[in-house]
């Protein structure tokens, strides 16, 4: 049975525990554990249609140190949906390497691989989510105040592909999610109906206040007002997210021992300033080396899930825990 890691909301809550249970091994563990030659002999391709310095090094670190290799294949070059078809590139592609990470404008291209590949697709990131760093950040803040039930994240910004996922990792993990947008930059509708069916009884909190939507926050997480593909409305985004800076004043609003994240790259003295970004409650760079320590998690949780170690009558798939604690 081969199980894709496409959207957050097809994990189940025990899967999102025990993945991010896992992750805090590996990291305890250092690259020269037990499992460190777990995936030996695997390949992982990554197609990127979009620039990359984090989620390429850190698969790419990931693979390695769990004993396998990784091919990086270029949008231009490859010729996704141009050259020949993205159902015939998935069959392919299934034929050389083990498991594919796709970064990419769009979902769509994330589905469509997953429906016609026969190894597992990662979403490394597409228009509308963000699944695996997501995952990363609710690892951080288990790691650095000891507990994820409970937790109050405050989004401020765009109800953007980082802020979606979040939603749903802290709707599993038992994290409080509020988004702090402007009125037109809420989560779109069609995401507020899926959320809403995922989790029945749980509503999206938003503000559009920031002054008031950071008030209880023990994070505080903000990412660019403009993404890749919105060049375009960068002017007009600079000002009307403008009172949404996240600054010393507006950390201040904020429990006195809450911590900012940020997925990076930052624009310094747009969505947050140098004294924030740098400042002792920044915990952006464990954040960042997070990246790794997950993507080794869901690395081994797919790939071992898809080995030959896993009865093909088996009626489920493996939880992270299981692979834990072999």
């Amino acid at each position: 049975m081969v199980r894709h890691f496409t959207k957050l909301m097809e994990l189940g809550r025990d899967e999102a525990h025990g993945l991010i249970s896992l992750a805090l091994a590996l990291k305890q563990d250092g690259p020269l554990s037990h499992r460190s030659m777990r995936l030996a002999g695997r390949t992982l391709g990554l197609l990127f249609e979009k620039p990359s310095l984090r989620t390429r090094v850190s698969f790419e670190a990931a693979i390695s140190q769990l004993g396998g290799s990784s091919i990086f294949l270029p949008a231009k070059d490859v010729g996704l949906g141009v050259r020949e078809t993205v159902a015939d590139f998935a069959r392919v592609l299934s034929q050389y390497v083990d498991i594919l990470a796709v970064r990419t404008f769009s979902q769509d291209t994330v589905e469509e691989l997953a429906r016609y590949a026969t190894i597992p697709v990662v979403n490394a990131l597409s228009d509308s989510s963000h699944p695996c760093q997501a995952m990363a950040d609710l690892m951080t803040v288990q790691e650095i105040l000891g507990r994820m039930e409970g937790v109050r994240i405050v989004f401020v910004g765009d109800g953007n592909n980082v802020a979606r996922s979040l939603a749903v990792a802290c709707a599993l993990l038992g994290a409080e999610f509020r988004l702090c947008s402007p009125e037109a930059y809420n989560f779109p509708e069609e995401f507020r109906t899926r959320f809403s069916k995922r989790f029945p009884g749980l509503e999206l909190d938003v503000s559009h206040d920031p002054k008031t939507g950071v008030q209880g926050a023990d994070v505080i997480y903000t990412d660019v007002w403009t993404s890749m593909g919105q060049e375009e409305e960068s002017e007009a985004r600079r000002k009307i997210f403008a009172p949404f800076r996240v600054d010393e004043s507006l950390m201040a609003r904020a429990n006195p021992n809450a911590i900012f994240l940020h997925c990076l790259p930052a624009h310094r003295g747009e969505e947050v300033t140098d004294g924030v970004l740098d400042g002792q409650r920044s915990k952006v760079i464990p954040q960042a080396a997070n990246r790794l320590h997950f993507q080794k998690a869901l690395l081994l949780w797919l790939l071992e899930n898809d080995s030959a170690e896993v009865p093909a009558s088996s009626a489920s798939i493996r939880g992270p825990e299981e692979i834990w604690g072999e």
